[in-house]
C-alpha cells in the first residue's frame, strides 16, 4: 500500500501521481517488456481540480503494459489514540465504486486496499462477481498486524473460496509507526502458503485454480 511514499500530509499531495502519467508509464513499460503483471500495491493518485485530498488507489498492468483495472480504497483508516493519531481522511478521498473483478491469465482478479479487509461485505461482493484471487495491498499498523493480520487474511479467504495475496508495508518509519509488513498468500481453505519473514525481500506462492475448484465443489456455498 502507498509504496511511492509513506510519509506525512505535505509529501502526500507534493508526490500525488495520475494513473496516466510518467510514473505509471514506467511500469507499463516494464510488464511490456517483461511480458508480467504487474500490481503498483497502492499509489496517491491526483484529484483533477483538488489540491487538498488525492485518492489511495490499486493499479492493475497486463503482460502487454496496459492498465487492466484500477481501484480507489473505500474504507479509510482513522483512529484517535493517547500516543497515535492516523486520519486517512484527512487527505484521502474515498472511491466511489466497488472493488473490481477483472479476467486475468492467472485467474479472476478481484481488488481491494488494507483496511477493507475489515469489511466483509466487499469481499462477498467479489465472490459474487465470481473472483478467484483477491489483491489486498496493505500498511498495518505493528500492533494491529501482529493481532490481526493473519486471522483477518484467513477469514475473507475462507469464507470467500478465494486466494488471497496480500504484500505488505514493513518497517518503522518515525518513532511513532511501525508497519507489520509479513506479506502472505492464503489459500481458499484459508491455509497460509507463504509468509514473508521479518525485514523486505521477495516471497513466492503457488495458485492452483483446480485446487479452488476443489474446495468450492466439496464445500459448496451459494452466492447470491
Amino acid at each position: 500500500e502507498v509504496f511511492l511514499y509513506l510519509g506525512g500530509r505535505p509529501g502526500k499531495l507534493e508526490h500525488a501521481t495520475r494513473v496516466d502519467g510518467p510514473v505509471v508509464a514506467r511500469f507499463r513499460e516494464a510488464a511490456a517488456r517483461h511480458g508480467l503483471m504487474i500490481l503498483l500495491g497502492s499509489l496517491h493518485e491526483r484529484i483533477p481540480g483538488r489540491d487538498d485530498k488525492v485518492f489511495n488507489t490499486s493499479v492493475l498492468i497486463d503482460g502487454a503494459g496496459e492498465v487492466l483495472a484500477t481501484y480507489r480504497k473505500l474504507k479509510l483508516f482513522d483512529v484517535e489514540l493517547p500516543n497515535l493519531s492516523i486520519k486517512e481522511s484527512d487527505t484521502i478521498e474515498p472511491g466511489d465504486s466497488l472493488p473490481p473483478v477483472v479476467d486475468t491469465p492467472i485467474g479472476r482478479v478481484g481488488l481491494t486496499i488494507c483496511f477493507d479487509l475489515r469489511f466483509a461485505d466487499l469481499y462477498q461482493h467479489l465472490r459474487r462477481k465470481w473472483a478467484e484471487i483477491v489483491f489486498a495491498p496493505s500498511n498495518f499498523t505493528a500492533p494491529t498486524g501482529a493481532a490481526h493480520w493473519e486471522t483477518l487474511l484467513r477469514a475473507r479467504a475462507l469464507e470467500n473460496q478465494v486466494y488471497l495475496a496480500a504484500p505488505a508495508q514493513w518497517g518503522k518509519h518515525n518513532p511513532k509507526f511501525s508497519s507489520w509488513g509479513h506479506s502472505a498468500l492464503v489459500d481458499p481453505w484459508g491455509t497460509i502458503c507463504a509468509l514473508a519473514p521479518e525485514g523486505t525481500g521477495l516471497t513466492f506462492g503457488e495458485i492452483d485454480l483446480a485446487y479452488l475448484e476443489k474446495v468450492r465443489r466439496e464445500l459448496p456455498m451459494k452466492v447470491v
